[in-house]
Formats: structure tokens, C-alpha cells, sequence
């Protein structure tokens, strides 16, 4: 699987490591896991294919991890959360409407073909969402935001389309359709 990410890649230190939920959620809290209460959730494995904006498709892939669902039992999104944006070292984000993060096929993966992820795969922690191209599988997963609203998350502000489904090649913002996303 080719490696493409924008910046460095992230150091991680176990102690110091920590996954966020906080934004537009039903308690009005924010909830924080460390590595070890991350790690302790219960765990999921998908298989599922893994589609690249640049036109290459990899088939069949195990994935394994902490499904979004288990997230969401922990922290509830309040009713008015219609989208998350998922967040990453140094201010990388991408959004999400709160149906595909919810997907049952979405999870905060550890593992891909039964060995941990390496750093440039997005260790320790990698979103992956099979609905959609790759840039919205945030790699170094720290947050995640409900928001009661879309936002354009990092490559969606520099031209990527809003929605990123690959099975009608939204690749590009000038592809998108009125209401597909917010204004540019």
C-alpha cells in the first residue's frame, strides 16, 4: 500500500497520548481516553477495500480497531450534531456527516492485517471509512469534534470534494453539486 500523507510523521509516546471527543456532544462534556483506556475498548475487525483519490484501489483489507460505534455509545452526540471533523497532529483534519462515521464499517483502526500499524500507516491510531477516499481515513487520530454543522476539513479547503465517495469519483470541489458542501 503506497504511503502519502502531507507533513512529518508524528512520534508517539504512550504516556503522553490521548483521544479527545468534545464538541456538540449530548452531556455538553468533553471525554478524553489515554492509551491504555483507549486500548481497553472493545475491539472490531472489518475487511474492506481502501480507495486512493489518485486512482488505485487495494481490495480486501483486515482491518482491526475500536469501531466509531463504540465511541458514540461513550460519548453521545448531541441531537443537533450532523457532522464530525476528525483531527490529527499538527491541525490535519477531515470532516465527515455523522452517518458515514457512524457507519457500521467505520473504526478508529490499531491494526491492519492482523500487525499494528506502522508510523507511516498512522500509528497508533488511523480512521478508517471505507465509504469514502482515503484522505478522510485521518492517520495519528488525537480528536474528534461534533459539530452541529459541516466544515471543511483540510483537503476539502484546498480543492478535494466535500463528500469523497468513490463509487461517484467525487474527487475535486468544482464536482461538487449546490448543497454538497459549504462554500469554498
Amino acid at each position: 500500500m503506497p504511503v502519502l500523507h502531507y507533513g512529518p510523521v508524528p512520534a508517539f509516546d504512550p504516556s503522553t497520548w490521548e483521544l479527545q471527543v468534545y464538541g456538540a456532544t449530548a452531556s455538553g462534556e468533553e471525554r478524553r481516553w489515554n492509551w491504555d483506556g483507549f486500548s481497553s475498548l472493545p475491539r472490531s475487525e472489518i475487511i474492506a477495500d481502501f480507495h486512493c483519490v489518485t486512482k488505485f484501489t487495494i481490495l480486501g483489507i483486515t482491518w482491526s480497531g475500536v469501531s466509531t460505534a463504540v465511541v458514540l455509545s461513550e460519548v453521545p452526540p448531541a441531537a443537533t450534531a450532523t457532522h464530525v471533523m476528525v483531527w490529527a497532529n499538527f491541525g490535519y483534519g477531515a470532516n465527515l456527516p455523522l452517518g458515514a462515521f457512524a457507519a457500521p464499517d467505520t473504526l478508529l483502526a490499531t491494526h491492519r492485517d492482523s500487525r499494528e500499524l506502522g508510523p507511516e500507516q498512522g500509528f497508533p491510531v488511523r480512521l478508517v471509512v471505507p465509504s469514502r477516499y482515503g484522505w478522510k481515513s485521518v492517520k495519528w487520530v488525537r480528536a474528534i469534534e461534533y459539530m452541529a454543522g459541516d466544515r471543511r476539513g483540510f483537503w476539502e479547503e484546498r480543492g478535494y470534494h466535500n463528500n469523497a465517495d468513490p463509487w461517484q469519483e467525487q474527487r475535486y470541489s468544482y464536482q461538487e453539486q449546490p448543497g454538497e458542501g459549504p462554500e469554498l
